[in-house]
């Protein structure tokens, strides 16, 4: 077994808290409320935007030219994940540029850009493929019965683009991380975060009172 596969076996009680979390499986049935979702799309934005930056930190300490082309190549698919939250937001008039930070939202890209930014390229890549596993994951348990209103989100992570991109990130993993306890920590944390993140929405940001 990989190492990319052994850590996404390894937490998968997380990736099963995360599938059943009541928020995930509104956007499922259609119950989700969409004041609910659209200020998970404003949040998503803002992670997006510094998930990103872990992207291009990623390149900046890459090891060789692949891994540099692969960074870059992950990058891009990032701004295409964000062209549909501005899609979002055009819709539902979200101001994006306005968006307050929850502190699920800031412990998390805290998170990702300390780890690119003081961290290898190994390392990087295991606090960033959770939430690429985790989403494709997402899609994949929701395909075909997504409700209308949120089917959009859904078809996303369901692409077989997205989950090549993926699949990609663990192929960079195995290739420059060593299974070390520091890999494991950064892996099993962001998918804490993850959770998090599904809560902070599903509580539509009481948190922030």
């Amino acid at each position: 077994m990989s190492l990319a596969a052994d850590l996404w076996a390894e937490n998968a009680d997380l990736a099963a808290v995360a599938r059943a979390h009541p928020f995930v499986q509104g956007i499922g049935d259609g119950s989700l409320p969409p004041e609910l979702f659209a200020g998970y799309v404003a949040q998503d934005a803002f992670f997006l935007e510094s998930f990103a930056r872990g992207y291009a930190l990623g390149a900046a300490h890459s090891p060789d030219r692949a891994a540099l082309d692969v960074f870059a190549d992950l990058l891009a698919g990032v701004r295409e994940e964000l062209r549909l939250h501005e899609g979002y937001a055009a819709r539902w008039g979200i101001d994006l540029a306005a968006v307050e930070p929850l502190p699920a939202t800031l412990a998390y890209t805290d998170f990702l850009l300390a780890t690119a930014a003081l961290g290898g390229s190994g390392l990087t890549c295991a606090a960033m493929t959770p939430c690429m596993r985790l989403y494709a994951h997402l899609g994949q348990s929701l395909a075909g019965r997504a409700a209308p209103a949120y089917a959009e989100w859904v078809t996303t992570y369901t692409d077989p683009g997205f989950e090549e991109l993926a699949a990609t990130l663990e192929r960079l993993l195995d290739g420059t991380a060593a299974d070390t306890p520091a890999v494991r920590r950064a892996y099993r944390r962001a998918m804490e975060l993850e959770v998090g993140f599904f809560d902070a929405a599903w509580r539509g940001g009481a948190e922030s009172g």
